[in-house]
């Protein structure tokens, strides 16, 4: 009987099990006979701890390094690696289930097999600049909607208190309208 062998296309990969507080990495290379050589290690999800990560990962040359996408927990790892790897960021729900006892170590060498073999479709993340940019968007936008929520809140306090403002003011929060509720506010006290 002939077995299919899945072939290595990269020489010394990473995979890389993240969560909240820990990071499981699992190094692998080839070694001249077929065989690979694994080494596993857990590090903190601290900056210092992932330039150390990084450096454990360099010291045996690691080229490819590939990780699970989990919540948001991936991205100061994969902030610390960009400059150093050619990083794989993987939706969990892509790699195959395999049958048996699930852990993380378990987990990390799977990856790390999968992407020495190449087996791993990695999903879009954009450069740093555009990141950078969404970021302040998304920020931006929160704000903003922040901000009408509390608009709407001041009309809807106004109208209680019968003061009929957005009657007279197109905008409350304007010069007119901030001139109009201090003075509401003074004949009251």
């Amino acid at each position: 009987m002939i077995h299919k062998v899945m072939v290595a296309i990269y020489q010394c990969v990473a995979g890389l099990d993240v969560h909240q507080e820990t990071v499981v990495a699992c190094r692998r290379r080839l070694l001249g006979d077929g065989q690979a050589e694994l080494e596993v290690e857990t590090f903190q999800t601290t900056s210092t701890a992932l330039r150390q990560l990084s450096q454990w990962l360099a010291e045996w040359g690691v080229t490819h390094v590939a990780m699970e996408s989990t919540g948001i927990y991936w991205i100061p790892v994969w902030n610390v690696l960009e400059e150093h790897f050619q990083l794989v960021l993987v939706n969990a729900q892509h790699l195959k289930k395999v049958p048996g006892r699930k852990d993380d170590v378990s987990d990390a060498g799977r990856i790390a097999q999968c992407q020495q073999c190449g087996l791993l479709r990695g999903s879009f993340v954009p450069p740093p600049q555009v990141r950078h940019w969404r970021q302040l968007t998304r920020q931006r936008t929160k704000l903003t909607d922040q901000r009408t929520a509390v608009i709407n809140r001041l009309h809807s306090v106004l109208q209680q208190g019968n003061i009929k403002l957005s009657s007279v003011a197109s905008q409350i929060m304007g010069v007119s309208g901030r001139a109009m509720r201090e003075r509401a506010l003074a004949r009251r006290a």
